[in-house]
């Protein structure tokens, strides 16, 4: 199993990135939070030679395919055919009201999305004209000054994150990896999430292996108790934010917690945030966070994956101490 770790760094991602492939990580990604996701990856693309770079994730409905597909393309040339183009929806107020964009069905939004920015690297492979009619986009023109040509280290595969059924079953569809959100549970894994992926597989004919799977898992740990008390703290104030959003009660109503999802969105709009942790039980936490001794992890992780990932990585919001997760990583095989 490949195990992958997040860039925090926005002003040094090169020494963040040596480190973390001298530990022994195949994969190292940025998401999209308070700076752009794919600044960092230029820097670290030049600074590294064998781990793969990703967005886990960039917004896509904050750009539009044929910006993404000059990303793709350069990133993938820069890092020498190391890049994964990780892309998530984020949702309608966000897109709206954050990045003044436009916003309708989201599963069938995105489809298209990944269809046209493949159809635009077609057309730079090839030097065929350019022609995606969508309803949502369409790109029609193509001009040589324009076209970056063929690209030398391959094209870069496209991942796609989601929760509810439609969006993962789009990612069976039309993408080459899936990222399962940390807000998951090994219920919600095996009984939501897997059947959804293998009805957009079997929907266009395409074999399990033809999709790679990246598991994003929460981790609770700590060297001693005040530490891991901290840390479970800290993740179920995590929790909680992603259990407001109304996209995410599937997971919840798997256990039979649905009514705590509208409960935590009310007291989002109230500005409530700092005592929405305290509706997130211990039983809840240890559901989608995997709670355990730093030398228990390694193995609540394989079990939660349920031979399925190819990849995964730690999510651990309280630290951002690299070294304390060494054993973990030699344990899952690539240290």
């Amino acid at each position: 199993m490949k195990v992958d770790a997040p860039l925090y760094s926005f002003d040094a991602p090169e020494e963040e990135v040596r480190r973390l492939e001298a530990k022994g990580y195949a994969g190292a990604f940025t998401y999209e939070g308070p700076h752009d996701p794919f600044f960092p990856l230029l820097l670290a693309a030049r600074a590294s030679q064998k781990i793969d770079l990703y967005t886990a994730v960039a917004i896509g409905f904050a750009r539009n395919p044929m910006i993404l597909a000059n990303i793709g393309w350069d990133l993938q040339a820069l890092s020498k055919g190391r890049f994964l183009l990780g892309l998530g929806t984020q949702i309608k107020p966000h897109i709206e009201k954050r990045f003044g964009m436009p916003w309708s069905k989201p599963a069938a939004r995105m489809r298209e999305m990944v269809l046209a920015i493949k159809e635009i690297w077609r057309c730079w492979e090839t030097n065929e004209r350019l022609d995606y009619r969508g309803e949502v986009y369409q790109h029609t023109l193509m001009t040589p000054m324009f076209n970056p040509g063929q690209a030398e280290f391959g094209l870069p595969p496209i991942f796609l994150a989601g929760v509810g059924p439609r969006m993962t079953e789009v990612c069976g569809e039309v993408a080459d990896g899936f990222f399962v959100h940390p807000f998951s549970t090994a219920k919600s894994f095996g009984e939501l999430t897997l059947p959804a992926l293998d009805r957009g597989l079997e929907a266009v004919g395409r074999a399990a292996s033809a999709l790679e799977i990246s598991l994003q898992v929460m981790v609770c740990t700590g060297a001693d108790d005040e530490e891991i008390e901290h840390s479970r703290e800290a993740t179920k104030t995590q929790v909680a934010f992603y259990g407001s959003t109304p996209a995410y009660r599937p997971v919840l109503e798997c256990h039979g917690w649905g009514d705590l999802q509208p409960e935590l969105n009310a007291m989002t709009k109230q500005g409530k945030w700092g005592e929405m942790n305290a509706l997130i039980s211990d039983e809840l936490l240890e559901e989608i966070a995997v709670c355990a001794p730093i030398g228990e992890v390694a193995e609540r992780v394989r079990e939660r994956c349920q031979a399925r990932a190819d990849r995964v990585s730690l999510v651990a919001h309280w630290t951002r101490d690299p070294d304390m997760w060494d054993d973990v990583i030699r344990d899952l095989g690539v240290g």
